[in-house]
């Protein structure tokens, strides 16, 4: 009997993908075994994180970096570190910052629920830019100028949500924001792969990126990276660390914090909920260099050949399969499984459901319902896995 039945929580398979609701990727061996390894002795946080931000520095080209406790706590400490700086006075008072700059102008466009994470900083959203495309009303999106034009006295800085896709270019609004002194804040969760994204975003000279630790990169689920200016990753980590110490001697490593550079100590920050324990910097860490020296690289194939068993055991069926491959090495394929509702005599969401209340059960990703479409990512699945998976879709079509 495994942990989950002994708990009485029955196990899924995730043909979802590394999702949060799911539970994240799978930690490689080597993952698992640092994080056990860690468990075992004590160490000073400090100065593991300082460990860190050099090994995330070496790894991203960025100036710094800090360990999180997701993306989502990245984006509030990274927004907190802007707001603040070195201002003990400010860090005591956040996320209470009406009398200090706070807002962060962001496009229209690119507001989601994640970015409750920057607001719970105190900041104040921002927001400029029309998508007339989506709106059915013009052929324009979200420009530089814009956010120029939002500029004023309250302003903090800038949250750009980066993608593939995204209008406008981060350097643009990058150089709109120095111009007048404002940092830009990147949420790039789920932006690696490929790994040229780290060089590709950093190099905008974007001030704070924060990316998952428990997508791609295969870390523990509840990781992140915020890495970029030395100084405000300094600032974010004064607001997360423990800091009940002694200013005379607290040490902490000048790479990482210069203590030069703040007038005193401050006292826990609004970040101090959103520690990491030493098991999961480690595990990281080991996790961001297998991912960056490509060790994932060899499983597209493999994962590609999962969704090719799957498509196959739905041949005939009242559906049509269609596999997404990226072209850049590094990205697991996607399978679509496009339902005929109306010879099915079933929705995409009745199925989905079915999968779900099923013998094992089953998650699929469920993005694309509303279109009739069932989407496998295999990125978490092993070859038993999809052999379920292919048994069960065929059973549901075959109803």
């Amino acid at each position: 009997m495994n942990v989950y039945e002994r708990l009485g929580v029955t196990p899924i398979i995730n043909a979802s993908g590394s999702v949060t609701r799911l539970g994240g990727a799978p930690m490689p061996p080597e993952v698992l075994q640092a994080f056990t390894e860690a468990a075992t002795q004590a160490v000073s946080i400090e100065e593991l994180q300082a460990a860190a931000s050099a090994k995330i520095a070496d790894l991203t080209g960025a100036e710094s970096g800090l360990v999180t406790a997701g993306c989502a706590s990245a984006l509030t400490l990274g927004a907190a570190a802007i707001i603040a700086q070195y201002d003990l006075g400010k860090m005591e008072k956040l996320p209470h910052c009406d009398d200090f700059r706070n807002e962060f102008v962001i496009a229209r466009e690119q507001r989601s629920g994640y970015d409750h994470a920057v607001r719970a900083s105190g900041a104040r959203l921002v927001e400029v830019g029309c998508n007339e495309i989506v709106a059915n009303a013009g052929v324009r999106r979200t420009e530089p100028w814009e956010y120029e034009a939002a500029f004023g006295p309250k302003t903090a800085g800038v949250v750009f949500v980066f993608g593939r896709n995204t209008v406008p270019w981060l350097g643009d609004v990058v150089e709109r924001a120095h111009r007048h002194g404002y940092s830009v804040l990147v949420d790039a969760a789920a932006e690696v792969p490929p790994r040229s994204n780290f060089e590709v975003i950093l190099s905008t000279g974007a001030d704070l990126v924060c990316f998952s630790g428990g997508k791609a990169i295969r870390g523990p689920q509840s990781t992140g990276i915020l890495c970029g200016c030395r100084d405000l990753v300094a600032s974010a980590a004064l607001q997360m660390l423990d800091m009940d110490e002694h200013l005379s001697m607290w040490e902490p490593p000048a790479k990482f914090i210069d203590k030069e550079k703040i007038d005193g100590l401050p006292r826990h920050g609004l970040g101090r909920g959103m520690k990491v324990s030493k098991e999961e910097i480690a595990a990281l860490l080991t996790a961001l260099e297998l991912f960056s020296s490509g060790a994932y690289d060899a499983e597209v194939k493999t994962f590609r050949g999962y969704l090719e068993t799957i498509a196959d055991a739905v041949t005939n069926k009242p559906a049509r399969t269609e596999i997404l491959d990226d072209d850049d090495g590094e990205t697991p394929p996607n399978l679509e499984v496009h339902l005929d509702e109306a010879a099915l005599g079933r929705t995409a969401f009745e199925v989905c459901q079915s999968l779900r209340h099923g013998d094992p059960r089953v998650y699929v990703s469920h993005a694309r319902l509303s279109s009739g479409t069932l989407v496998v990512r295999p990125g978490c699945l092993t070859a038993d896995g999809a052999s379920h998976v292919a048994r069960r879709l065929a059973e549901e079509l075959s109803r």
